[in-house]
């Protein structure tokens, strides 16, 4: 009687029986890494050192920020309007209010601040703005005064007679005047720097 055909036997490989014949490249297998090379890995962004923790630190912002330059000029045309503003309130109260002093040299302050950035020079600049809106406002308090007084427009009064106005102003100005105007610095200075961050 015939014995059917046996499958062929595996031969054992280094002594275990359990092992299987390693495949050979092509024929639908993948290609398996030699012991001698490292498997590839592929990374599809560039790899970033891990901050503490083991994430990666965030892509920081550029320093400073803002435009100083726009800074500087925002803050002059805003240190116009109030100028303009202070005026035309001591002529219609008829007296100097020198707490507006102080809502001047803020506001200056806060508008070259969130325009102008981080810059060190911004807040001393708001300070110097500050005290020239205050300054002009006055003069353009007494120029409106002293245009409706003779009959003139404003724009003749404090052109025409800028050197009359400044001297009375002089003359007026005293200790608390000049308290106000150096408070209202203060205050430009502290609103830009703190605008800024």
């Amino acid at each position: 009687m015939t014995q059917p055909p046996q499958p062929p036997q595996h031969q054992p490989q280094d002594g275990n029986p359990y092992a299987q014949e390693q495949a050979q490249p092509g024929y639908g297998h993948p290609q398996q890494p030699q012991p001698d090379q490292a498997p590839q890995q592929y990374a599809p962004f560039p790899q970033q050192q891990a901050g503490p923790g083991g994430f990666a630190p965030a892509p920081q912002a550029p320093a400073g920020g803002g435009n100083p330059a726009l800074g500087i000029v925002a803050g002059v045309v805003v240190a116009l309007i109030l100028a303009w503003a202070y005026g035309a309130i001591m002529k219609a109260t008829d007296h100097e209010i020198g707490y507006a002093a102080i809502g001047v040299g803020f506001v200056v302050g806060l508008v070259v601040g969130k325009v102008g950035g981080r810059n060190p020079v911004l807040p001393v600049l708001a300070a110097v703005v500050s005290v020239a809106a205050v300054y002009l406002g006055q003069i353009t308090g007494v120029a409106m005064y002293l245009g409706d007084m003779a009959n003139i427009s404003f724009f003749t009064a404090l052109t025409d007679h800028f050197g009359d106005i400044n001297s009375a102003w002089k003359e007026a100005a005293d200790f608390k005047e000049y308290l106000f105007m150096a408070i209202g610095a203060f205050a430009a200075f502290g609103s830009a720097k703190k605008a800024a961050l």
